[in-house]
């Protein structure tokens, strides 16, 4: 039985690498790296978090079609349980172009398919039977389950005694708060971007928009801000863990595996600063590697990494 449920958006990945500029119109050009990959928020912490020794299934919807199955059999590969994706012969499977630069920044066009379809009915709450945590990612780019269905499954969770977990996409849409608030209630952990975090509750510090996340009654709050790490934030504790540095090769994916990352030090059961020094971990090494989680190390190769950037926090630890 798995330990993590991850529900949410499932994509194929088309990336690129190097693309510093658009080629004229009708042109050629080159990149040195191609490929397709899986995507998506459930997909990619479910991966990360089964690279760290947590048993994990995923659940979501694909299209019947070469990226459905792609996205289906790389989930089966990657070690997690891909039983409860589901097929609909109707739709198109999510699909994003990725355009990395050379400084592994990233650009991204999509395609909602599936995952706009994502319904109530699609969930199979019987999987989340005994789980520890039931995490939902990608919510604002699952139009036809953000708001109050994604609120009804989080409180069927909760009730279950599972944790339950919450991560954002950015909404292009810019409804922000207006579809998200019904969740929130039902949110232990809630694990944004900052910039998603700054447009759902209308503040830019990361101080004062952790606390007017905490004010609705979420219990903790974990911003991701990219190498300036992350802003940790639960009751009277708050404050912002370094990223660490390393080599960035492509940044696809690393927010996903910050979650991973503090999932997993969740389930270990360790305070808030250690917790974010995992996941900034998580999702530095994530960054080394071309892809969503192929950067990812093993649970000890992350402490390993850890106890050599701050031997004296791990090693005491």
């Amino acid at each position: 039985m798995a330990e993590v449920v991850c529900l949410g958006i499932l994509v194929a990945d088309v990336y690129g690498r190097p693309i510093d500029e658009w080629p004229e119109w009708d042109r050629l050009s080159f990149v040195e790296e191609m490929g397709i990959g899986l995507g998506g928020c459930a997909a990619n912490t479910g991966l990360a978090l089964v690279k760290l020794g947590v048993d994990t299934a995923v659940m979501g919807k694909v299209g019947d079609d070469g990226f459905g199955r792609l996205v289906r059999q790389a989930i089966a590969d990657g070690g997690a349980d891909a039983t409860a994706v589901v097929v609909d012969s109707d739709a198109r499977t999510s699909a994003t172009m990725v355009m990395i630069n050379s400084a592994g920044e990233r650009a991204f066009l999509h395609h909602y398919g599936a995952n706009a379809k994502v319904t109530v009915q699609d969930v199979d709450m019987s999987l989340a039977e005994g789980a520890k945590i039931f995490h939902c990612g990608g919510a604002l780019l699952m139009p036809g389950f953000d708001g109050e269905p994604m609120a009804q499954v989080l409180e069927a969770a909760a009730a279950q005694g599972a944790t339950t977990s919450l991560d954002t996409a950015w909404d292009p849409r810019g409804l922000w708060m207006d579809t998200l608030a019904p969740c929130l209630e039902h949110t232990h952990l809630f694990l944004p971007s900052l910039a998603e975090a700054q447009e759902l509750t209308g503040r830019k510090a990361p101080a004062e928009v952790a606390e007017a996340l905490l004010d609705l009654g979420i219990e903790v709050v974990a911003l991701k801000m990219g190498p300036e790490g992350s802003y940790v934030a639960r009751g009277d504790q708050a404050f912002q863990v370094p990223a660490y540095e390393v080599q960035v090769i492509d940044g696809t994916g690393a927010g996903d595996a910050y979650v991973a990352g503090f999932l997993r030090a969740h389930l270990e059961g360790w305070d808030l600063e250690r917790a974010a020094k995992f996941a900034n971990a998580v999702g530095a090494l994530c960054t080394t590697g071309l892809g969503t989680t192929a950067g990812v190390r093993a649970y000890q190769e992350t402490i390993e990494f850890l106890k050599q950037r701050e031997p004296d926090y791990w090693d005491a630890g």
